[in-house]
C-alpha cells in the first residue's frame, strides 16, 4: 500500500521496512500496521492538536513537568513555539508510560520509540495470530470476568505505585490476548501526585472497568477497588504486593454537599462519554 507521509522518514531512516495495512483511525491517532525486519510492529501516528477530539486535554495535562524551564514557560505563554513543546510533551507522554509500565510489570504494548509523531510498538495478537480484539467485542463467562477484571485491577494497581493513572480507562482501550487483557492507549496518563484531577479519574477508570465486568459478574458492581487504593496510595500504604479486597468503608462524617453534587456531575459526563465512546465505535 502507499506508504503515509508521516511514517516515510521512518522508512527512509530504515526504522520500517513496510507498511502492511491501516488497524484504525481514532479520535487522537491513525494506526497502520508495520513490517519491522523480521517483526511485524504497529505505527501509531498521532494528530495535529487541531484535528483531535480528545477532550479536556488541559486537565490530562496538569502536572506535568518540562526539564527545560524555557520550554515550560513557553508552554504556559502558549506561543508557537509553546504549543509546539506542548504537542510534543503529548506525544512524547504515551512512550514514556510504556516504558515505566511495562518495568513495572503492567501489560502494555513494548514501545519501540517515538519519531517525529510516529510511536512504533508491539503489535498485540491472538493465539492465531490475528491482531487481537478489544474488550467490548467479546462476550465472557463469570469466570472470565471475575480472573480479567482481577487481573486488571492489579494492572490499575501497578501504574498507581509507579505514580501514573490511565486517565481515560475503558473496554474500548484495553485489548484481549491469549495471556489476558492488555491495556493501550497512553497519551493522556495521569501524574498521580500532582494532578488535581487525579482521584476521580482514577475512579472513573475503575468504575469503567467493574461495570464492563460487571455485565457477566454481577457481585464486581458493590466493589470499591478506586477508593480502596487511593486511600493506601494517600496514606503511603499502597505498593505492588498490597492484597485488596475490593470493600472500603465510607466515612460516616457528613457528606459535602459541594462534594456530593461534583460526583454526580462526573457521573454524568462519564455517561456521555461512554455513550460516545460506543458511537465512535460503531462509526470505526
Amino acid at each position: 500500500m502507499k506508504i503515509p507521509k508521516r511514517i516515510q522518514p521512518l522508512v527512509d531512516e530504515g526504522l520500517v521496512d513496510e507498511v502492511l495495512r491501516p488497524l484504525m483511525s481514532g479520535k487522537e491517532a491513525d494506526v497502520y500496521v508495520v513490517r519491522c525486519g523480521d517483526d511485524v510492529r504497529c505505527a501509531k501516528i498521532y494528530k495535529e492538536a487541531e484535528k483531535r477530539s480528545f477532550k479536556q486535554a488541559v486537565l490530562y495535562r496538569e502536572g506535568r513537568k518540562s526539564r527545560n524551564s524555557r520550554r515550560a514557560r513557553a508552554m504556559e505563554k502558549g506561543s508557537k513555539f509553546g504549543r509546539n513543546e506542548q504537542e510534543n510533551s503529548w506525544q512524547n507522554a504515551e512512550v514514556d508510560a510504556l516504558f515505566r509500565l511495562a518495568y513495572a510489570g503492567v501489560r502494555v504494548p513494548q514501545p519501540y520509540g517515538c519519531f517525529d509523531g510516529v510511536l512504533l510498538m508491539e503489535l498485540i495478537t491472538d493465539d492465531q495470530g490475528y491482531v487481537a480484539p478489544r474488550l467490548n467485542d467479546i462476550t465472557l463467562t463469570r469466570e472470565q470476568a471475575l480472573e480479567q477484571h482481577k487481573s486488571v485491577m492489579k494492572d490499575v494497581q501497578r501504574m498507581l505505585c509507579v505514580g501514573l493513572i490511565h486517565g481515560d480507562l475503558s473496554e474500548f482501550n484495553v485489548l484481549l490476548d491469549s495471556n489476558g487483557p492488555v491495556i493501550i492507549d497512553l497519551p493522556q496518563a495521569v501524574d498521580a501526585a500532582a494532578n488535581n484531577n487525579a482521584k476521580s479519574m482514577l475512579e472513573r477508570d475503575v468504575n469503567n472497568m467493574t461495570r464492563f465486568y460487571g455485565q457477566f459478574a454481577p457481585e464486581l458492581l458493590s466493589s470499591k477497588y478506586a477508593k480502596e487504593m487511593w486511600a493506601l496510595f494517600e496514606s503511603g500504604k499502597l505498593n505492588p504486593e498490597s492484597e485488596l479486597t475490593g470493600k472500603f468503608k465510607e466515612s460516616t462524617k457528613a457528606a459535602d454537599v459541594e462534594s456530593v453534587l461534583a460526583e454526580i456531575e462526573a457521573a454524568f459526563d462519564e455517561e456521555q462519554e461512554r455513550k460516545e465512546r460506543i458511537r465512535e465505535a460503531e462509526e470505526g
